[in-house]
């Protein structure tokens, strides 16, 4: 990755709406960012730099949503202010494992509902993106949250990915403000079925998973 792609990544991100995004992220448990990395040009870039920078520059503000959210449902753990600090928790707690990665689902190809949830330390929030056309380069394959609220049914929220897009999403759970104060809600994350062409896109996590070697 260029010095100057290295720069426009953290721009980028502090100039985003951030009280908006963290109103969403406190309404829905998720997040987008319409069109964030056709801004930047990198759908050609070194993959494993692109994801550090995303993680270095998205962490601090995350990281102070997610310590919100922990105080709100009276969880004693605070994130630190910077990624690099984050990081040496996950290792010195034996998460070693780099759970980013680029995603190309073809035809009948889906993921199943899951939580990326493993280990000691996982942070609050993930990012999700799309790198090709839905309706042109693939058809199927919709990113959904499924929401779980004590005693109620799930809910399933579509996210209308398009290329370029970004959606900060949960996790494992979030706070939900009840009658009674607030309560934890369990988030977990599928793609349904591409019914046809490639879909092609990225998972990004903060924490690592338990086991050696991690990507930095």
């Amino acid at each position: 990755m260029t010095e100057a792609a290295m720069t426009s990544i953290p721009n980028a991100i502090a100039h985003l709406d951030w009280q908006n995004i963290r109103s969403q992220l406190d309404q829905d448990g998720f997040a987008l960012l319409d069109g964030f990395l056709e801004a930047l040009d990198l759908l050609e870039r070194d993959w494993g730099a692109t994801f550090g920078c995303l993680k270095h520059g998205f962490y601090p503000y995350l990281a102070q949503i997610s310590n919100q959210w922990n105080q709100r449902l009276q969880l004693p753990y605070r994130y630190p202010r910077q990624f690099h600090q984050f990081q040496a928790q996950c290792l010195a707690a034996g998460q070693r494992q780099e759970r980013s990665h680029l995603m190309c689902l073809r035809e009948d190809d889906y993921l199943q509902i899951r939580q990326d949830a493993d280990g000691e330390h996982v942070f609050a929030f993930q990012l999700v993106a799309v790198l090709s056309s839905p309706g042109k380069d693939f058809a199927g394959g919709e990113f959904v949250l499924i929401e779980q609220r004590p005693r109620m049914q799930s809910r399933p929220m579509v996210l209308p990915l398009q290329r370029g897009d970004i959606a900060i999403i949960t996790t494992a759970q979030r706070p939900f403000k009840g009658s009674k104060g607030y309560y934890r809600v369990n988030m977990k994350h599928a793609i349904s079925r591409v019914t046809s062409g490639q879909r092609l896109g990225f998972l990004l996590s903060f924490h690592f998973s338990p086991g050696p070697g991690h990507g930095g």
